[in-house]
């Protein structure tokens, strides 16, 4: 995951319509993939899919609450995709998606997904993006 999100940043995108020009890679961050990995494990668990839990819990609290402290942040979600390449298909065919991952601001990201039979979708992924 973190290749094909740094060959997307050197190369640049086009996010809806907006060109988005080659930025520097970003580092693995093991505090961010807590987070992705706690809300995929959630979306999975309680069968449900949205940035927010369904207590209203919100990426930024997330964050926060593992002791990631940014000074800017975001989050991509997805759900169903098999494969690396899939979802990040997805992310860059996504305006929103992929401005995050093209955001120069970010610095660190980590990227979690959870597989679970029986759940609507049966993949959920979660990214957190961030710079401290």
């Amino acid at each position: 995951m973190l290749q094909q999100v740094n060959q997307a940043r050197a190369s640049g995108q086009v996010c809806g319509t907006q060109i988005m020009p080659a930025v520097p890679a970003l580092a693995w961050n093991d505090v961010l993939f807590s987070a992705a990995a706690r809300h995929s494990q959630d979306m999975a668990d309680r069968n449900y899919f949205s940035h927010d839990t369904p207590e209203g819990v919100s990426f930024s609290q997330r964050l926060t609450a593992v002791g990631y402290a940014y000074s800017a942040a975001g989050e991509n979600i997805a759900a169903g995709q098999t494969s690396v390449s899939q979802v990040m298909a997805g992310w860059l065919a996504s305006e929103g998606h992929c401005r995050n991952i093209m955001q120069p601001v970010f610095r660190e990201v980590g990227v979690a997904c959870v597989a679970k039979s029986g759940t609507t979708y049966g993949t959920y992924w979660s990214m957190e993006l961030g710079v401290r």
